[in-house]
């Protein structure tokens, strides 16, 4: 009777590891891959210690416990609790390069390696050379503004 209830209790504790680990700490699969590996051994050893007849019962047993609580969680609609519903409709900096124009001066207020920050007007945005590196402090000028992307170039006196 005893290796019945350790086998049992295997399986069981097998199971609810499995369904741990998908409705509580997904993707971490040591849980699940633990479960799996102690659901394993409990129909293993059904096999090995009661015979054929006992292991078969046990797999189809397990198999079907895994169904039925699989069924009743969605007809629950328990993952609805884990789905993610909501969009996001915000947008990042929108309006960061408003205002910008082609041929504005600015200033460096950090050297451009290419991207760097400078200053247009009284804000400061970050930008990007094209490709050359440009001191903080050197006056530059912009030469496209495609989005959020200011590419700027230094003015020679």
């Amino acid at each position: 009777m005893g290796e019945w209830i350790a086998i049992i209790l295997l399986v069981i504790i097998g199971l609810i590891l499995i369904y741990i680990e998908l409705l509580f700490v997904p993707g971490t699969t040591v849980v699940g891959v633990v479960g799996f590996a102690l659901t394993c051994a409990g129909i293993y050893l059904t096999y090995e210690k009661h015979g054929a007849l006992a292991g078969n019962y046990m797999l189809v047993g397990s198999f079907l416990i895994s169904v039925v609580a699989i069924y009743f969680s969605f007809k629950s609609k328990s993952w609805d609790r884990f789905s993610l519903k909501d969009t996001n409709k915000g947008k990042f900096n929108e309006g960061y390069s408003l205002g910008l124009e082609v041929g504005m001066e600015g200033i460096a207020v950090s050297d451009l390696k290419p991207v760097g920050k400078g200053e247009f007007g009284d804000k400061s945005y970050e930008v990007v050379s094209m490709g050359s590196h440009i001191e903080s402090g050197s006056r530059i000028e912009i030469i496209k503004v495609l989005g959020n992307r200011i590419t700027v170039e230094r003015i020679n006196n």
